[in-house]
């Protein structure tokens, strides 16, 4: 019983890179990787393609990551990154789910009711106009703009870590996100200034 807590206890403290190392030689720790970042990729997600799909692209994201886990760079603790990026692969294959659900929510009565970019861009307006402009914004954003705002945005990785996930450069990042920030400005322009500040700031942290 002793021996068993502390594996547990020793799992727990490990970091991403030394389970996914573990787990070349025992595949079953893999499952602690699982474990740690299930919850986020599924509320990312869901933000993106929907409760329909999320389901889906969560488990195809982590088949694919325990299919490429002999070529993680160990030197890397932090996997989020690394899993984010594959999940934005397979989030891109969803393509038409993703826009069909900006559509949707631009077209219905309510919005998001997940905390994200739509509940602070909604703050200080009618939260359901809001929402509604805002889903609209994201689904005319290029693939590779909304990939990069969402992934600060909803995502909340860094500069550095988006570059990891889609593996470009950090200047690449932060063009990509200014120009997704423009647009998404001038889609809300009219609506309300400080719901347009609050985009760039969320952008920018």
């Amino acid at each position: 019983m002793g021996e068993t807590v502390a594996a547990g206890v020793a799992e727990a403290r490990a970091t991403d890179a030394e389970v996914i190392e573990a787990s070349w030689r025992a595949p079953e720790r893999f499952g602690a990787l699982h474990d740690r970042h299930l919850d986020a990729l599924y509320r990312y997600a869901y933000q993106r393609v929907g409760p329909a799909a999320a389901d889906d692209v969560v488990a195809e994201t982590f088949l694919a990551a325990f299919a490429q886990r002999a070529g993680y760079d160990v030197g890397r603790a932090d996997a989020r990154p690394w899993l984010f990026g594959i999940l934005t692969n397979k989030i891109a294959r969803w393509r038409r789910t993703e826009t069909a659900h900006y559509r949707a929510y631009a077209r219905a009565p309510g919005g998001w009711t997940d905390e994200g970019v739509a509940e602070r861009v909604a703050e200080q307006v009618s939260a359901q106009a809001m929402r509604r402009h805002l889903a609209a914004a994201l689904g005319q954003l290029g693939q590779a703009d909304r990939d990069v705002l969402l992934l600060i945005a909803w995502g909340q990785l860094s500069y550095d870590e988006v570059g990891q996930a889609l593996r470009i450069p950090a200047g690449t990042v932060a063009s990509r996100l200014n120009r997704a920030r423009r647009k998404v400005r001038q889609a809300l322009a009219g609506h309300d200034s400080t719901d347009q500040h609050d985009v760039a700031r969320r952008g920018n942290q």
